[in-house]
């Protein structure tokens, strides 16, 4: 804001300040408010304006908080309920969580992309469940290979029987 027009008092301009977190409304949002001549029953028309701006900074940090939690997301939750069936008694670190969660993200991503491939050169836009079977037994050596894709058969039918 560069000079106060003869319709607003100099009290009214309210210079900007380095190190305030206020934001102050861009030129196209002065431009689609309209001329800001104050009614005289107004007591305080810019005040409305920073509450707004306040209200809309809100907003959207909330909706950046929300949209990061959603992107995020994390196997930890699963180990320890996995660990208590296996071994009661035993507990797992956050290191060794971590680590075992960047290893199961890894696998996904992998098994993901393997799995994308196998669709495409099948010319399909959607992967089966026989594309994830045998990028599966692709990225696992050997033995491994075949052991997980029983396990995830047997899951998928003990899933199918409970509903």
């Amino acid at each position: 804001m560069s000079e106060p027009t003869p319709d607003t008092s100099e009290e009214d301009v309210i210079p900007k300040e380095m190190g305030t977190s206020e934001i102050e409304p861009s030129d196209t949002e002065m431009a689609e408010a309209g001329p800001s001549n104050p009614d005289p029953c107004d007591a305080e028309p810019k005040k409305a304006k920073r509450k707004t701006a306040k209200g809309r900074r809100c907003s959207c940090r909330r909706r950046r908080r929300r949209c990061h939690q959603g992107n995020f997301s994390s196997f930890a939750t699963y180990f320890p309920r996995v660990l208590k069936q296996v071994h009661t008694g035993l507990s797992l670190s956050r290191e060794s969580v971590n680590v075992l969660d960047s290893f199961v993200k890894d696998m996904f991503e992998r098994i993901a992309e393997e799995a994308g491939r196998l669709a495409h050169c099948s010319r399909r836009c959607t992967i089966m469940t026989e594309d994830i079977q045998t990028a599966v037994r692709l990225l696992l050596p050997g033995e491994l290979g075949k052991y997980a894709v029983s396990e995830a058969s047997k899951a998928v039918a003990r899933y199918r029987t409970s509903r």
